[in-house]
């Protein structure tokens, strides 16, 4: 089992260094086959086979992995099980490239614009010049970036160590696995206010090709902020309501909605049953420490507040997964040319009802869900932050990040346990899918029928069902 992921990972770091963008200076480049593989289409294709057949392998090591410790008597072997297991499958990926995604290019042009003084708040990437450009996605060369602060000061320190492109994006996608680490001590304490297994929630979301293909190997801050809000909830049911704000404040420091942990934090650590006016209080402590936080990392790192005027950025990409941008899309190509409206009328009215339902929502829950009990302020966070994927604008696979930890940890019915593994099946077969393959459409046709045929098998299978059933029934 541990060797059949570790084989999974290595073929997904060499089918990666096949489709991943790479800076056209890396000495990798050099090697011919490498370089041929590279610039034919057949070539990528069958880089693209590589990845999917590794990913393939981690899929069914990782159901493997939670069988096992579904069914293991000790739970803390269980847990070291699910740990060990994520540290030898993520290992050939912190080498890698960005896979499936340009944005770790990104983060590393980030990282030098603030180490230099020029304010990613301010400036695009296109300010510098050099190697460090060679691979960023030319749609963000003059964007703002999106990103709170703590990432970007934390690039900045690396850029003082380390010039090459390469370089820091392994520097950043060790502060994504903080992240991880942060997971890795939150969530069998998550379990055990759950009454749930802390060796089949630890694996379930520790070791799961949805993690491993997005979080460490696409290393999107998104993991660094779900690890924050996790380590936010224990800290205030542990320490109290003011550090579990503080570290709220810090999730929000690194992608703006990992601030609604905070819902969270103000719930778990109110007395059952608590007055209105008390809660009220609690929340708006719980708001302004948050924000304080935020605002003083912002200001104390020379950065300020200049990622407010850069939230609009994520809405300036239409993305398949969004469900107020897929209705709306479809509405504007009937309706909107019938009765002659301005374009995208129906989806940017669309994305402002969802996003307005979803705070909505989550003042709902933060005014009338219970108070005093760990499990159901666990559930409010996966709630409000699942609702918030589910109506955001604009959703990628590793939004997903922000929901299955704590979802992974809850007693769920058995269609939605069922549900959570398939997640984490289909968000790593699926990431190779997303931008990887530089507009080759033939090559996605394929990749997407060799996934269809990989999930088939990890999923649909006699022997995986009931693999499947013996997860479930054990949880």
């Amino acid at each position: 089992m541990l060797a059949r992921g570790f084989v999974g990972s290595c073929l997904v770091l060499l089918g990666g260094l096949v489709v991943s963008p790479l800076p056209g200076s890396t000495p990798l480049l050099d090697l011919e086959p490498l370089a041929a593989l590279r610039s034919q289409l057949p070539g990528r294709m069958a880089g693209l086979v590589v990845v999917l057949a590794g990913l393939g392998l981690l899929a069914t090591a990782w159901l493997s992995l939670c069988r096992a410790v579904a069914h293991a008597t000790d739970s803390l072997s269980g847990v070291r099980a699910a740990r060990t297991a994520s540290i030898v499958w993520t290992l050939p990926l912190l080498i890698a490239p960005p896979l499936f995604s340009r944005d770790g290019w990104s983060y590393a042009a980030q990282a030098v614009m603030t180490h230099v003084g020029a304010s990613p708040y301010r400036f695009g990437p296109n300010v510098l010049s050099g190697p460090i450009l060679e691979a960023v996605d030319p749609r963000w060369m003059a964007t703002l970036t999106p990103y709170g602060p703590l990432p970007l000061l934390a690039g900045a320190a690396f850029a003082a160590v380390v010039t090459g492109p390469w370089q820091l994006v392994i520097a950043h996608r060790l502060v994504a696995l903080v992240g991880l680490v942060l997971l890795a001590w939150a969530l069998p304490r998550f379990a055990t206010w759950a009454g749930t297994s802390p060796a089949l929630s630890s694996a379930a979301v520790l070791a799961s090709p949805l993690m491993l293909a997005n979080g460490v190997g696409g290393l999107h801050n998104d993991l660094l902020m779900a690890g924050l809000m996790a380590a936010a909830l224990v800290v205030a049911v542990e320490r109290g309501w003011w550090y579990g704000a503080v570290l709220g404040g810090l999730a929000a420091a690194v992608k703006l909605p990992g601030g609604m942990v905070c819902i969270g934090v103000a719930l778990v650590t109110l007395a059952a049953g608590a007055p209105w006016s008390t809660r009220v209080r609690r929340l708006a402590g719980t708001a302004f420490v948050s924000v304080g936080t935020l605002v003083v990392l912002g200001v104390v790192g020379g950065l300020g507040v200049g990622w407010i005027d850069a939230l609009s950025v994520p809405g300036t990409v239409n993305t398949p997964l969004s469900v107020p941008t897929v209705l709306g899309g479809a509405l504007d190509a009937t309706a909107g040319r019938l009765l002659d409206l301005p374009d995208a009328a129906f989806r940017d009215t669309l994305r402002t009802v969802g996003m307005v339902g979803a705070l909505a929502f989550a003042a709902w829950v933060a005014l009338r869900w219970p108070t005093g009990s760990r499990e159901r302020a666990l559930a409010a966070t996966a709630a409000v932050a699942g609702l918030m994927v589910l109506l955001s604008p604009v959703v990628h696979l590793w939004y997903l990040l922000w929901v299955v930890p704590f979802a992974a940890a809850l007693r769920l019915h058995r269609a939605a346990r069922i549900g959570l593994y398939a997640v984490g099946v289909i968000g790593g077969l699926a990431a190779p899918l997303d931008s990887s393959l530089h507009g080759a459409y033939v090559a996605i046709i394929l990749g997407c029928m060799t996934a269809a045929g990989m999930l088939a098998l990890a999923l649909l299978t006699p022997r995986s069902r009931q693999r499947l059933d013996q997860i479930v029934a054990s949880s």
